[in-house]
């Protein structure tokens, strides 16, 4: 007997009549094949979210952003007119990397007045003007306005900065559709102390979205988060979502509140009784305009026990807002077939006493071990998988949007094979 509603259909996944509720074939989690069209249909072709506002303080402001699956690397930079731009990392004079220090694959922050190559000393205005050429006189006809960095598609949505490798793709507030616009108006900008992991997972990028996509599997991996009794009741109850959303080619997932605060202390750990946080933040509420009336995209059921809501934003990017008044996003940055860098950071509203940033960093460090076990996880199942001795596996209605990604993916691959084809 489900504790929360179901659609009229019966199930979450029957009341989108276009996702299949058959076994799904995860081939496309092993096919070298596979991940090189998505490479091409997929990471060359979206907007792909690369950064915060607040990374970009002030003019000539900048970081790079490392894409190994479009074999590039991108600038981001703010400019003296104040805008924020992207620019790819290379040099208009013979291919160098323009920006880096001491290792040319590392990603590198800083602020500038312009960008000089190290290896033959051009120099580039912040918008990416060739400014500057050594010996210029030496050159044939040199016009320094047809040189300029090449620019890459740059968007700000909430304070998130994307990108997109394709210059005719359509904007990023199309893309993001009616599930980015529920989001609008959230204090994004008020949570600016950040905690960041990020990691080399042995384990194709879709698998470590299926992870975080699903609750099912949280009271059985992780139940080492809670004491044992409560432990044990989650595990014999399971869990459930309280509604889930699809708005192609993203979705989202509504939760229940769990421990944040718990309503019996003795369900958690003893530190977490005394700094009041834990795996699913601080139990205190930031005193901040914002949270009382939500934007109507979170807690779509308006359900009094809500705790977080997650959203994909298709390919790579993963939303998580928390009811007491924090956030935290997830990226998966492919590098083969079979690997990826997970990327994560938490933001929370800048701590004003030693008390709130322990409750913070009690969060993140604890969130640290959530992430660990999952990840560990992950690369047992991609070695499983590349086996192929099974390929096709039945899933339950919770993993509604582990379905979808997949779904997307093959359908995005499909259409850039079709148009190649016609072409």
């Amino acid at each position: 007997m489900p504790h929360f509603p179901k659609p009229a259909e019966g199930s979450w996944t029957e009341h989108w009549p276009e996702i299949s509720t058959a076994p799904v074939d995860y081939t496309d989690s092993v096919d070298p094949a596979f991940y090189e069209l998505e490479r091409e249909a997929i990471f060359k072709k979206t907007w792909l979210m690369v950064g915060r506002v607040e990374q970009l303080p002030r003019v000539g402001s900048y970081f790079t952003k490392e894409l190994p699956v479009a074999d590039t690397s991108v600038i981001l930079v703010r400019g003296k007119d104040k805008e924020i731009r992207a620019l790819y990392n290379i040099c208009r004079h013979r291919g160098n990397k323009l920006v880096w220090n001491d290792y040319p694959g590392e990603e590198v922050s800083g602020t500038c007045r312009t960008f000089t190559c190290k290896y033959h000393a051009w120099r580039y205005e912040l918008d990416g003007k060739l400014a500057f050429v050594q010996q210029e006189g030496e050159f044939f006809n040199l016009d320094k306005g047809q040189y300029g960095l090449k620019t890459v598609r740059c968007e700000v949505w909430q304070g998130f900065i994307f990108i997109n490798l394709d210059p005719g793709a359509a904007p990023l507030a199309d893309f993001l559709g009616e599930m980015g616009k529920g989001l609008e108006g959230y204090p994004f900008h008020e949570m600016t102390e950040v905690f960041t992991y990020k990691a080399e997972v042995g384990a194709n990028w879709k698998l470590f979205i299926d992870a975080f996509a699903e609750f099912y599997h949280a009271p059985i991996l992780h139940m080492k988060q809670a004491m044992k009794d409560e432990a044990d009741r989650l595990a014999a109850v399971g869990f459930e979502g309280l509604h889930y959303d699809l708005k192609y080619p993203h979705s989202m997932v509504s939760s229940w509140g769990g421990m944040s605060p718990p309503k019996d202390l003795n369900m958690v750990k003893p530190i977490e009784r005394v700094l009041k946080a834990g795996l699913f933040g601080p139990w205190d509420r930031p005193d901040i305009e914002g949270l009382d009336e939500l934007p109507t995209g979170l807690n779509p059921s308006r359900h009094p026990k809500w705790g977080v809501d997650s959203f994909h934003f298709f390919p790579n990017f993963m939303l998580l807002l928390w009811a007491p008044g924090w956030y935290l996003t997830y990226s998966y940055w492919p590098t083969g077939v079979d690997s990826h860098i997970f990327e994560s950071s938490l933001y929370f509203v800048p701590a004003k006493t030693a008390a709130e940033r322990l409750a913070h960093e009690l969060a993140a460090v604890t969130f640290k071990e959530y992430g660990l076990q999952d990840a560990n996880t992950l690369e047992a199942t991609q070695r499983s998988l590349k086996s192929r001795v099974i390929t096709e596996f039945p899933l339950c209605d919770q993993e509604l949007l582990l379905r979808a990604l997949h779904q997307a993916s093959r359908d995005y691959v499909k259409e850039y094979t079709d148009g190649t084809a016609a072409s």
